[in-house]
């Protein structure tokens, strides 16, 4: 299993070098090539979502991205330090700040209509995305 970690402050414009890296590990990890536009948007989707979170919450923390290359599959993972409880139904401050809910909602509408297999988990600490892709066995040509 190869892992890639990148850690990010949370700038939009480290999101464009975010989903390059992606897209092209993705490739090196026998990513389908069709496949490879939507992993840019997911990977873009996930980081920019985290950056707004870190911006809004005041987080200095970077955004942290793992791409890991198993056996089989590809996945991407994009943490974020960003607390979570107020997104909670029923915890203080729910529904604060309906726009900020609205578009959180959205974004991860976008990334579940992109990657088939996605997982997100949030807490008092933090939020992961983890989004996972099928790879084809490389076929390395004889000399």
């Amino acid at each position: 299993m190869a892992t890639v970690e990148l850690r990010f402050s949370a700038l939009p414009e480290h999101v464009r070098t975010a989903r390059l890296v992606a897209a092209a590990v993705a490739r090196r990890a026998g990513v389908d090539e069709a496949v490879l536009d939507e992993v840019r948007l997911a990977v873009g989707e996930a980081c920019s979502r985290a950056v707004g979170l870190h911006r809004n919450g005041g987080i200095t923390a970077p955004v942290k991205v793992s791409l890991i290359e198993d056996e089989k599959q590809f996945s991407i993972e994009v943490g974020d330090e960003a607390p979570h409880a107020s997104f909670v139904s029923g915890a203080p401050g729910a529904g604060s700040d309906d726009a900020e809910a609205e578009e959180d909602e959205m974004g991860l509408a976008v990334i579940s209509g992109l990657v088939d297999d996605v997982e997100v988990t949030a807490g008092e600490d933090g939020g992961l995305i983890r989004m996972t892709w099928p790879t084809t066995p490389r076929v390395v040509p004889l000399a």
